[in-house]
């Protein structure tokens, strides 16, 4: 696939309208329908989800691993352009498909205007949760805050996945919190409130989802320790069933486990070559809710990684293990994988905790394209790399009420200013590469006039359903 090079990255200097307007793809890649023939769809589809990952929190954690950025922008109200990047960081930010992505909920939208003319007005517009965020992606319909895999009359919605298991592929989630939050559970269970944990984790655990990976491991805390049983995010009696192998899934929770699943991808009780099923198994990792945001020390002003890390996989082996496990299915595979615990640092307005979230998920990325080069081909796999809202309004120092832009030295972390402690309504950016990456380009039929081309989240299950169509 062969993207115009005057098409820049979101954020970056773009070409005028006329230009953007006039450029084009290959047409042989989606029918009059706007969706492929059989033969153009893509094998495997992964979507990498950071939560809360804005453009300034890929910028902050370039700056802290490269001294780089690309999306910074600056000026005054309505008058703000972007800056001139210095540039990419990481893999990822050279996809072919650079756009943005809007992520309201069904009662809210996008004003270019109110975005850009206003930071404290931009700050206060009405911004979507991680529940409504993933309903969007997975399904294409918008819905109200907190309502997973439902619309807005609180009745089920068919999601890709599903439609994926409808086409004989495997189906997989992955987060680096727990896996019946907001983001995976939306892209597996239904239920009126993301709330309800017990009732996703169920719903999950008896799906017919291949792999499901995530952190809320009742026996122990944010700090790897073992601890009295918090059964917050699944049922003792699920849990309970998991342990005893009654569930219908192989278990996993010891990080050996799982560094053994990413080198060869064998769980026991489960297909050890390709075949019509990948199997069905859940991996618990030893924490109470995140890998590492939630682990003792300071988490602001001090440099990543200073305190130490929980002795727990990163999200990039959890990564691993899945696609290892998924590529046992002859026809394919559909994976979410989410770097979750991003948000839960623009929560606390944690620049340190922020960076480090940011890599622990680029870090994901790079063996996932690591992965598609030793297993498989950009010719038969999408890769997705996007967020479900920015959370924090990170933006540069002093910001407000111009916008500034984010500067700093490799090493070092760089000077940031929270305006929030809540998601916002900025857009994100969406990186595609791969069979199908076109046709989500194409999709990107709106103008943002400081990030350039964007697509709604709900077209990102759109393309999901127009490749699954046969």
């Amino acid at each position: 696939m062969s993207i115009p090079r005057s098409v820049r990255l979101a954020g970056a200097v773009l070409a005028t309208a006329t230009v953007a307007a006039s450029t084009s793809l290959p047409s042989a890649t989606a029918s009059a329908e706007g969706r492929p023939p059989a033969s153009d769809a893509p094998k495997n589809v992964i979507v990498l989800i950071g939560d809360g990952m804005g453009y300034n929190s890929v910028d902050q954690a370039a700056l802290y691993a490269k001294g780089v950025t690309m999306h910074q922008v600056a000026g005054a109200p309505g008058k703000v352009a972007p800056a001139k990047g210095t540039g990419a960081a990481f893999p990822f930010q050279k996809f072919p498909v650079r756009v943005g992505m809007s992520t309201y909920s069904v009662k809210g939208g996008y004003d270019p205007k109110v975005a850009w003319g206003d930071m404290a007005a931009a700050v206060k517009d009405p911004a979507t949760d991680s529940a409504a965020a993933s309903t969007a992606m997975a399904t294409g319909v918008k819905t109200y805050d907190a309502g997973i895999g439902v619309d807005k009359d609180k009745k089920p919605l068919k999601n890709a996945w599903q439609a994926a298991k409808e086409r004989g592929k495997a189906t997989g989630v992955v987060s680096s919190v727990p896996f019946s939050h907001a983001t995976p559970a939306g892209y597996v269970a239904h239920n009126e409130s993301r709330n309800n944990y017990h009732a996703l984790a169920e719903e999950m655990i008896d799906s017919d989802t291949n792999v499901i990976i995530g952190a809320g491991h009742p026996y122990y805390n944010d700090d790897h320790k073992r601890v009295k049983p918090n059964f917050t995010y699944l049922s003792e009696r699920d849990f309970g069933r998991l342990e005893a192998g009654d569930a219908g899934r192989s278990f996993l929770h010891s990080k050996k486990q799982f560094d053994k699943l990413a080198r060869n991808g064998v769980v026991s009780g489960m297909p050890k070559k390709k075949g019509k099923d990948a199997g069905k198994m859940l991996g618990l990792v030893e924490v109470g809710s995140t890998l590492q945001q939630g682990r003792s020390g300071e988490a602001k002003n001090v440099a990543p990684f200073s305190v130490p890390m929980n002795d727990v996989p990163e999200l990039a082996t959890l990564t691993e293990g899945a696609l290892n496990v998924l590529d046992k299915d002859r026809d394919g595979f559909y994976l979410m994988v989410e770097g979750g615990a991003i948000d839960w640092a623009g929560h606390a307005n944690s620049n340190t905790r922020n960076v480090e979230e940011t890599l622990d998920f680029t870090k994901a990325v790079d063996a996932t394209i690591r992965w598609v080069e030793k297993n498989s081909s950009w010719k038969e796999t999408l890769v997705i790399v996007t967020a479900d809202h920015e959370t924090g309004y990170l933006t540069g120092p002093g910001a407000n009420p111009n916008w500034t832009a984010m500067s700093g030295k490799r090493g070092e972390l760089p000077a940031v200013t929270w305006q929030s402690g809540n998601h916002s309504n900025q857009l994100v950016p969406v990186y595609a590469r791969g069979k199908g990456a076109d046709m989500l380009y194409r999709m990107a039929t709106k103008t943002d006039p400081v990030r350039g081309r964007y697509l709604d989240n709900t077209d990102l299950a759109k393309h999901h359903f127009a490749m699954l169509k046969k």
